[in-house]
């Protein structure tokens, strides 16, 4: 069974593989920041935004 790949130029939506990859770095990354915050504020992420 082959799989076509899709061209470049064509949009996907949904649960693409990109997407999906896209989307866990993004999430690494804003899990390291947070991390970063509370170990140089000394407070938590929602403190730190002043949302508790």
């Amino acid at each position: 069974m082959q799989t076509s790949t899709p061209k470049k130029d064509e949009i996907q939506f949904g649960f693409t593989p990109s997407a999906e990859l896209l989307n866990g770095r993004l999430a690494m990354i804003g899990f390291v920041a947070a991390l970063i915050t509370e170990l140089v504020t000394g407070q938590g992420t929602l403190h730190f935004l002043g949302l508790m």
